[in-house]
């Protein structure tokens, strides 16, 4: 696994915002903080869940030195990138790069479908751009695109592309990408009702928002994992499984700052046309993160 910096738990951050819709930077340098000194093996602004397809250029700049100066090299750190266009995504990916970024994640953004082809040549153009690794995403759910395992093969074949991010929600495809990309191919599950089922099949790590609200089940199902074991993993993960289904049904970046809000932490804002959870929903969400905290407490 030459060229792969992330293992384990890789965490995401949210972006906050203030009454202003401007980005709270001081607010999410403390967010990062607490991600990293909670025990979070790597940090990944400009996800989903930091809402990057609604940041401008200076915002997502703005993200991405902050995460590196508040990092400080503790961790690595892996920069979304993505644009519609092949020449934005080169833009932020030299950025991200020069800012000092461990490497950058690509999901094929699109508006009319792309094809194979053209999906291919974005990602050499980007690589041949950089010299730090790439993270191909696979996420249909928001890109739009949905990445065969035969392009991905084809993606491994570009020298930079030394990662792959799967988000389809299908524990066949992870089997499958074992199968067809080999016992070493560096796959991350980006799913996170089926953390359990995708380190099972072997994922190297786990790219997930929940760090922010429940660090140390994250972690620790990981551990049990690599402690193989898989009774005590299964309890771990169980614990966790009801808020992680909650977080995707409703949304990362409205269910993380709702969360962290319950949690004392401050979540921040949104950017239009994002708006909060409904009272209803963050009723719900504190009886999980409250059933969660009495499960840990009694074991």
């Amino acid at each position: 696994m030459n060229n792969v910096p992330f293992k384990g738990v890789i965490a995401y951050p949210i972006t906050p915002f203030d009454n202003n819709e401007q980005i709270d930077i001081a607010l999410f340098k403390k967010q990062v903080e607490r991600l990293v000194t909670t025990g979070a093996h790597g940090i990944a602004p400009l996800g989903s869940t930091g809402v990057m397809p609604y940041l401008n250029d200076a915002e997502k700049e703005a993200v991405t030195e902050a995460t590196m100066q508040q990092v400080a090299g503790r961790v690595p750190i892996l920069v979304g990138v993505s644009n519609l266009t092949t020449e934005r995504t080169v833009y932020h990916a030299k950025f991200a790069e020069k800012a000092g970024a461990t490497a950058v994640m690509i999901i094929p953004m699109s508006y009319w479908k792309l094809t194979d082809d053209e999906i291919v040549k974005h990602y050499d153009e980007v690589a041949s751009k950089i010299s730090i690794p790439i993270m191909a995403y696979n996420n249909p759910a928001t890109g739009g695109v949905d990445m065969s395992p035969a392009l991905l093969k084809r993606l491994q074949e570009i020298p930079n592309v030394t990662m792959i991010k799967e988000s389809t929600g299908d524990i066949q495809r992870m089997h499958y990408l074992r199968k067809e990309l080999g016992e070493e191919v560096a796959f991350f599950n980006g799913s996170n009702p089926l953390a359990l089922a995708a380190f099972s099949a072997g994922a190297r790590g786990w790219c997930t928002a929940a760090p922010n609200l429940i660090p140390e089940l994250n972690l620790a199902l990981y551990d049990t994992i690599q402690e193989n074991d898989l009774e005590k993993a299964r309890t771990v993960f169980y614990n966790q499984v009801d808020l992680l289904k909650f977080i995707v049904a409703k949304g990362l970046p409205r269910s993380i700052k709702a969360g962290l809000d319950l949690l004392g932490v401050g979540g921040g804002g949104f950017k239009s046309p994002i708006q909060p959870l409904s009272q209803n929903e963050i009723a719900e969400l504190d009886g999980i993160l409250s059933a969660i905290e009495n499960q840990v407490y009694q074991s």
